[in-house]
C-alpha cells in the first residue's frame, strides 16, 4: 500500500465533508492526512457477507474506503439476524451483498460499492483479484478459505482471514512476504472436521469481534500505521476473554507456498 495520494496540483483527494467526516482519524499519529487518501483510494475485496463480512464492512465503510467489492451468493435468513448486523427482518429473501450494500450506502455515501451475488470460485476469483488491493476472508467454510487463500497468493493480493465457532475465534493476516506462511499451513493442523455453526452454534459478539479485528488489520495494512499480524495467527476464546497471538511457521512442503523444490516434484 502507497499512503499519500495527492493530485499533481497538490491538493487533497478529499472534499470538505470526507475532511470532516474523517477528522478524528486524521489526527491519528502516523495516519495523517496522506493515510486517509490511501483508505479513499484502496479497493477492498470482501468475501462473505455473514457475521464476520457485516461487521468488518460497516467498520470498513465507515472509515473511509473508497471502493468496496462484496461478494456473496447466499440470501438473507431468519437465522442470520441475531449477528449479522447490515440484514434486517424486512430483507429476509434478499441477496446478502445486496442487503448489506443498501446498510452500507446509507452509512457513508462517499464510498463506491459494487455488490456481486456469487460464490467465490477458481474461474471468477483470478479476475476480481486483479482490481483489487487486499481481500477479507469473511467465509464460513474450509473449502473456500482455501480457494481465496490459493487465488490471493498467486495474484500477490495480501489476504485478512478470520473465522468464528462457538465463543472461539482466530484471525491471521498473510502478505506473501519471503518465508511468510499462508492459509494452507495453518489448516493442515486442524484435528475438527470443518465446523459448521449450523451444529455447533455461534456467540453474535465473538463474529463480530474478529469482524471488528479483520476490518483493523485491513486498516493497518492500508495506511501503514501499527503492526499488522503477519505471519502470526491470534486466537480469541471469547468465554474466558483470554487471547492468544502465535507465530506461524511456515510449512516448507506446503501445496500452495511450500519450496519450489518441493512443489516440482
Amino acid at each position: 500500500m502507497n499512503p499519500g495520494c495527492q493530485t499533481a496540483s497538490g491538493t487533497s483527494l478529499l472534499s470538505d465533508a470526507e475532511l470532516l467526516r474523517y477528522h478524528r482519524q486524521i489526527n491519528l499519529k502516523g495516519w495523517d492526512l496522506p493515510g486517509q487518501e490511501a483508505l479513499k483510494a484502496a479497493r477492498v475485496l470482501i468475501i462473505g457477507l455473514g457475521g464476520l463480512g457485516c461487521a468488518a464492512a460497516q467498520y470498513l465503510a465507515a472509515a473511509g474506503v473508497g471502493q468496496l467489492t462484496l461478494l456473496d451468493g447466499d440470501k438473507v435468513e431468519h437465522s442470520n439476524l441475531a449477528r449479522q448486523v447490515l440484514h434486517q427482518d424486512d430483507r429476509v429473501g434478499h441477496y446478502k451483498v445486496h442487503s448489506a450494500a443498501t446498510a452500507l450506502r446509507a452509512l457513508n455515501p462517499h464510498l463506491q460499492l459494487l455488490a456481486l451475488p456469487e460464490y467465490a470460485d477458481e474461474v471468477m476469483l483470478p479476475g476480481y483479484l486483479a482490481e483489487q488491493d487486499l481481500v477479507l476472508d469473511c467465509t464460513d467454510h474450509r473449502a473456500s478459505r482455501e480457494l481465496i487463500n490459493l487465488c490471493c497468493r498467486a495474484a500477490g493480493v495480501p489476504l485478512v482471514s478470520g473465522s468464528a465457532i462457538r465463543g472461539e475465534g482466530q484471525l491471521s493476516v498473510f502478505t506473501w512476504g519471503q518465508n511468510e506462511p499462508c492459509y494452507h499451513c495453518l489448516s493442515r493442523l486442524f484435528t475438527e472436521p470443518d465446523a459448521s455453526c449450523v451444529v455447533n452454534g455461534v456467540l453474535g459478539p465473538v463474529v463480530g469481534m474478529v469482524g471488528s479485528l479483520q476490518a483493523l488489520e485491513a486498516l493497518k495494512l492500508i495506511t501503514g500505521i501499527g503492526q499488522p499480524l503477519c505471519g502470526e495467527l491470534l486466537l480469541i476464546d471469547g468465554l474466558s476473554l483470554e487471547f492468544q497471538r502465535l507465530r506461524l511457521p511456515r510449512d516448507p512442503e506446503c501445496r500452495v507456498c511450500g519450496s519450489v523444490e518441493h512443489l516440482l516434484r
